[in-house]
């Protein structure tokens, strides 16, 4: 997986992350702070989200406090840490939101920090990694070891220079320690053109002038406004990338790079053919994060697939029916596979459960989303997917009573939240509880009277009085 901009955000994460940003200008930072987490817990791979996030958490905790604060919110995000390092195991991206469950009350948290750290690294995260190194450097500015990595994640990120100042002024503190000066001599010496660098410049977060080996070629380029596309970027990555695979068969970050760069020129099978090398390899064999990568190549395979059909077509709803069957079908049988190479990855029980829910198998997909639930990343999202299905089998009671356990749970009132009480207004409705259906639709039309049909609902309810 690899970091994105902006440009890749959905819509309707796109509609989420703007009202954090307004929930921001009017300065209500717990409320930004959900926004921002429910577009990660969803995407995590979005930086600017992520940056966003870093920053209400600041907000909201103003200058911190003190010295004793600091420590004592410190230490008792320590049974927090402790979870995100045994999540991080099996699940980066787990580990990386109870980081930020800690984060969101204790933005300088060091553990925090560290566990940042680690998952991004197993993310293929490098600017959310800087950022927290950066923090890291902030609290320990003596610490040579967090300041070598800041410097390195610094030049993987196409920030040179600044990675060498950094090491140069510790160099300057301690002249006699031969680790920081070999460090340097390292870094310095590191082509500039490296893999990092032109990781920047693909996705438009970098300049053209970090990664040519000339800085006099690349002053001349800015002088003369050249533009780079990052179309041309990638070919040259690419070109770059398989020339280094001649000497490097076995290198499985660089067949992982050259599989992310074939997908983003929609080269599907390419992109699986690198990706089934890495699965054949000792070490891919039991790589989940791998497995999903390769999912999701699968499934934009068959959205591109959607999108070259002609909506003119006489044969177009067959087609489109065609695909979306056999998307379906996919989808399921690989994450059922998933399921059993990796049994207690409870991510993937959650998405199983997804997918047998919109199969229409219910029974199986209340078994999995009841194992699900045991993720506190997903504990809220599977009550509610238990409430659709119980819904679904006439089990209104157990529906009702599952909702309501996930309302009770769910904090602030995001979009989220809105659904769960309409959904629990519904099942209220089908099992003749008029008045309760009424009051948790009235609890959305205080909030929200545009959402879906509640103003209807509501106003109905009145007998049209006023």
């Amino acid at each position: 997986m690899a970091e994105k901009s902006l440009n890749d955000l959905p819509r309707e994460l796109r509609v989420l992350f703007n009202k954090g940003n307004d929930a921001m200008q009017r300065e209500n930072f717990d409320y930004a702070i959900d926004l921002y987490n429910q577009v990660l817990t969803k995407d995590p791979a979005i930086f600017e989200v992520r940056k966003a996030l870093r920053n209400a958490q600041f907000k909201k905790a103003g200058d911190g406090g003190g010295f004793l604060k600091k420590m004592w919110g410190t230490a008792s995000s320590q049974p927090m840490v402790a979870k995100g390092e045994l999540a991080l195991r099996k699940d980066p991206a787990e580990a990386l939101q109870i980081a930020e469950q800690i984060l969101n009350t204790e933005p300088t948290s060091s553990g925090a920090h560290r566990l940042v750290v680690k998952a991004a690294d197993a993310l293929g995260f490098p600017r959310t990694a800087v950022m927290s190194l950066d923090i890291l450097v902030r609290n320990s500015p003596k610490d040579k070891d967090i300041a070598i990595s800041f410097a390195n994640k610094l030049a993987e990120t196409g920030e040179g220079t600044r990675a060498e100042r950094i090491l140069a002024d510790l160099c300057r503190l301690y002249p006699t320690d031969g680790e920081l000066g070999s460090a340097l001599k390292d870094l310095s010496a590191r082509k500039t053109m490296d893999q990092g660098g032109y990781t920047k410049l693909a996705d438009g977060s970098g300049s053209y002038r970090d990664i040519l080996k000339n800085k006099d070629e690349a002053v001349s380029l800015e002088q003369q406004n050249r533009q780079v596309k990052a179309e041309d970027v990638t070919e040259k990555l690419i070109k770059e990338g398989e020339a280094r695979l001649k000497t490097e068969p076995a290198n499985t970050k660089l067949l992982r790079s050259l599989g992310e760069l074939y997908a983003s020129k929609k080269q599907f099978d390419q992109a699986l053919a690198y990706f089934q090398q890495i699965k054949d390899t000792d070490v891919g064999g039991g790589d989940s994060a791998l497995d999903r990568s390769i999912a999701e190549t699968m499934t934009k395979k068959f959205e591109h697939a959607f999108a070259q059909l002609d909506a003119n077509a006489p044969d177009y709803a067959e087609k489109s029916a065609a695909l979306q069957a056999e998307k379906q079908a996919y989808q399921l049988a690989e994450c059922q596979k998933r399921a059993e190479r990796f049994p207690t990855d409870l991510q993937i029980r959650y998405e199983l459960g997804q997918y047998y829910f919109q199969a229409g198998k219910i029974s199986e997909a209340i078994q999995e989303f009841q194992k699900a639930k045991n993720n506190p990343n997903r504990r809220i999202q599977s009550m509610s997917f238990l409430g659709q299905c119980f819904a679904r089998r006439g089990m209104n009671d157990m529906a009702a009573r599952n909702l309501q356990e996930a309302i009770k749970e769910k904090p602030g009132f995001d979009e989220e939240k809105k659904e769960l009480i309409y959904v629990l207004g519904s099942v209220l409705e089908k099992m003749g509880k008029a008045e309760e259906a009424v009051n948790q639709f009235k609890l959305i039309y205080e909030v929200d009277i545009g959402y879906k049909d509640v103003q209807a609902k509501v106003e109905q309810s009145y007998g049209g009085q006023g």
